[in-house]
């Protein structure tokens, strides 16, 4: 499989990053007590902390806030899903366990404040592409109703969309059938490749110590628009 940005990406911010993991052989299941636990006082902690520091000027919410207005997104109208999580965390709304590879990616998303999701790698048909989209571009996606895509980045395969910042396409949820899977992380472009390596690694072993499997990292930039495994 071929994962690609499109270059005039790069013409907007030439900075930009986007941080690929390929998990195989994993388990998804129900997260066990541990991570259960954790992600429950990291929603607590966090709660705390954005009484004294509003979400939209947490650095990573706030990055991510400036890039969606640079490519002609409204962040106030069409948030990404990093700040659509913090500001249910600012309102003791704390997200409920769903299964480990949506709890985890979750948590990921809250601890280092960027759009991050998680797709069902068997479900996607062809190469992979990140584009940003026009007034055409939109899919049914895990919310349950139609979502567009305009002026927004996204994924997409040979059979369209299927994941954005924004939210996810019904078509590439991963469910607990799900074995293979690929996980896209919407790094902040302030990220050096080195610090992007390491996070992109750290989220690598928590999710396989807690789903086993395997996983291998890869970053999109100006410099490597192109990978393939």
């Amino acid at each position: 499989m071929n994962l690609s940005i499109n270059e005039a990406l790069f013409s907007v911010n030439e900075q930009l990053k986007i941080g690929l993991i390929h998990y195989s052989k994993i388990i998804v299941e129900e997260s066990p007590q541990m991570i259960k636990g954790r992600t429950q006082l990291y929603q607590e902690n966090l709660y705390l902390e954005l009484q004294e520091t509003p979400v939209t000027e947490r650095p990573g919410i706030k990055e991510w806030r400036q890039l969606w207005k640079a490519f002609g997104g409204d962040p106030n109208r069409y948030r990404h899903s990093a700040e659509s999580l913090m500001r249910r965390i600012a309102k003791q709304q704390y997200l409920a366990p769903f299964h480990s590879a949506v709890d985890l990616n979750n948590f990921f998303s809250l601890q280092f404040e960027i759009p991050v999701g998680i797709y069902d790698l068997d479900a996607i048909e062809g190469d992979v592409k990140i584009e940003v989209g026009n007034e055409k571009t939109g899919y049914e996606g895990i919310n349950g109703r139609f979502n567009s895509l305009e002026n927004i980045i996204h994924s997409k395969d040979a059979l369209g969309p299927f994941g954005s910042p924004f939210v996810d396409s019904k078509r590439t949820a991963v469910t607990e059938a799900t074995t293979n899977a690929l996980q896209i992380f919407y790094l902040r472009p302030s990220l050096s490749e080195e610090e992007a390596t390491k996070l992109l690694s750290s989220a690598g072993n928590m999710f396989t110590q807690v789903s086993g499997g395997e996983y291998e990292v890869h970053i999109l930039s100006k410099e490597n628009s192109k990978v393939q495994f």
